[in-house]
Order: C-alpha cells, then structure tokens, then sequence
C-alpha cells in the first residue's frame, strides 16, 4: 500500500521514497499554516520584561531590607524567581527554533514543556520561603516606613503589568509564554496587596498586617501556579493536551466515509504550541486515496488544531492478535 506525506516547509522529517517502502503503513502529515513556534516578536518581549524585572527586583531588595518590610523582600524574591523563569522560557524557544535533526526527529520543541514544569517547579520553592519567613515574622513583627513601602510597590505594579501586555498575545496559545504572562500578571496584583497592606498600616500601625500580607502573596502565587503545573506536567508524560477533545477527534474519523473502525488513536503535545497524533483507521473498501488524506489532515489542523497527522490506513485484513492494535482510544 503506498504511503502518502504532506509537509510544510518548515518540516525536515526524513523521507523514503514510495518504492522503498516495505510496510502497510500510509501517513499523512498537516502541520499549521499559520503556527509558528516562537514568533520574533517574544524574543524583544523577553528580553524587555528580564532587563525590567531584574532592575526592579535588585531596587525593591534593598528597599525592603533598608525599610524592614518582609512583603517588599518576599515580592523582590518572587520577580528574582520570574527572572529565572522568563530566561528559562526564552531559552525554550530558542531551542524550539532548532531544526529536527537524525538524533531528534521531532526537533527540540519539547524544551518549552520542561521549562514550563521547571518555571512551576521554582515558583512553589518560593512560595515555600515565603511562607517560613512570615511564619517567622508573625512572632515578632517589625516596623517600617510605610509612605516609601507603597511608592516602591506602585512603580512594580507599572512594570509587572507592561511586562504581562507584552507576552498577552502569545499568552492564548503557548503554554510557555502563557507562564510568563500569568507570573506578570500575579506580580502586579501581588504589588498592588502590597500598597494595600501599607496603607491600612500607616492608619492602623498594624504591622503584623506585613507577614499577612506576604502569606496572601504565596497564596496567589501557588493558585497561579497550580494551572501552569499540572498542564506542564500533563504534557510531559505524553497526556492529551487540555485544549483537544480526543473524544470528538475520534467521533470525527467515524463519521467519514469508508470508514469502518478506529484504534490505536494516540494524541500528544510536541511543544507547548505544537500537537501530533497517529490513528490506525479501518477502511474495509480499500484505500481511500490521497487527496482523503490530505483532507483529513487539513480537517484536523483546523477543526481540532492537530499540527503533526499520521494515519495508518487498513482494510480490516489484519489479525489484530499479531499486531499493536487495541480499542479505540486516545493517550
């Protein structure tokens, strides 16, 4: 039976050519139109949102040690741990822009998911000093100036925000990018508890308010967290990407003409962007010709955001007993 492949450009999977081929197997490959791994635009994001983080986190350390106040330096920490995540991200989509290559034939694009898992893992060993220290604090509450405290807290508010606009777009649909944005975003909101929490103590003296404050701060960031988290990890052990629905997928192939059976559908994340799937398809008729082929790539790609299809074609010749074959389903 001859194999049918169609690649975009940016594809350097190996090829055979149709006489070679000494299997039953026919694919056939879709990949996005419009997808792009690692658009040119994140590279100025990134480098933007590290060189203000990094400035930011240094001047609100030192504030918070010079003025006492355990929210500055726990949020100082938190942007410290952005920075390394935001250079772990970009350092990803470097990688992802390698072409695959004989010893990875997928290229490198599943950097972006350990980077991801990495980013979440990093965020909740702060959120674990965080939670020590004002533990600690809580004991015996300091005093500081409240006036510089909420100034300080205010210019983080501006730049955690502009830092989020810039990874906004990417944000939809890259589990990577999507990591920054919502470290950005929980950063604003953290500085904005912040000149909260320094207000109501410049009217209150409550200064036990501050290590409370900082509590809430490792709140918000573990629940922002737990998303990027599970996902990251999700993807990491081949799950099926939050976003596809397998069982629809799977609906999608049954309902086309000729075909009988599906099996052995497996459904994975190649990237934080891009998603492959194979599937065995019974078509007791014969086979159904290459243009149905390129059809149900293309139906995948835009239906279901299916980048990378390969579909084996059977005639329902096969003794399944002899063979990887199974029921219908989806990993």
């Amino acid at each position: 039976m001859q194999g049918h492949h169609t690649h975009h450009s940016h594809d350097a999977h190996s090829h055979k050519k149709a006489g070679d081929r000494s299997h039953a197997d026919t694919h056939a490959h879709a990949h996005g139109h419009a997808h792009s791994h690692a658009p040119a635009t994140y590279d100025r994001a990134f480098a933007i949102g590290i060189a203000l983080n990094v400035s930011y986190a240094i001047a609100e350390a030192i504030a918070g040690w010079w003025l006492n106040s355990l929210a500055l330096i726990a949020d100082a920490g938190h942007n410290f741990s952005d920075v390394i995540g935001l250079l772990l991200a970009w350092f990803a989509v470097w990688l992802s822009r390698k072409q695959p290559s004989a010893k990875h034939s997928y290229g490198l694009g599943r950097s972006s998911i350990l980077a991801a898992l990495a980013n979440a893992v990093l965020l909740l060993v702060a959120v674990g000093v965080i939670v020590w220290e004002a533990a600690d604090r809580l004991q015996t509450p300091h005093t500081f100036a409240t006036t510089p405290v909420m100034l300080i807290a205010s210019v983080g508010i501006a730049i955690n925000g502009f830092t989020a606009w810039l990874f906004m777009r990417g944000s939809q649909t890259d589990l990577n990018v999507r990591g920054a944005y919502l470290h950005m975003v929980a950063d604003a909101a953290v500085s904005a508890g912040v000149v909260v929490s320094a207000l109501v103590v410049s009217f209150t003296a409550w200064f036990w308010l501050d290590p409370v404050v900082s509590i809430a701060i490792a709140v918000v960031i573990a629940w922002g967290t737990w998303g990027l988290l599970s996902n990251s990890l999700r993807l990491s052990l081949d799950g099926v990407p939050a976003h596809i629905d397998a069982k629809a997928i799977e609906k999608f192939f049954t309902e086309q003409d000729g075909v009988s059976e599906l099996h052995d559908l497996h459904i994975w994340a190649l990237s934080t962007e891009a998603v492959a799937l194979t599937a065995h398809v019974v078509c007791p008729k014969g086979h159904p010709g290459d243009a149905w082929l390129a059809r149900v790539s293309e139906e995948l790609h835009e239906r279901f955001d299916i980048d990378h299809a390969t579909i084996q074609i059977e005639t329902g010749e096969m003794d399944c007993a002899h063979v990887h074959c199974g029921a219908s389903h989806a990993h």
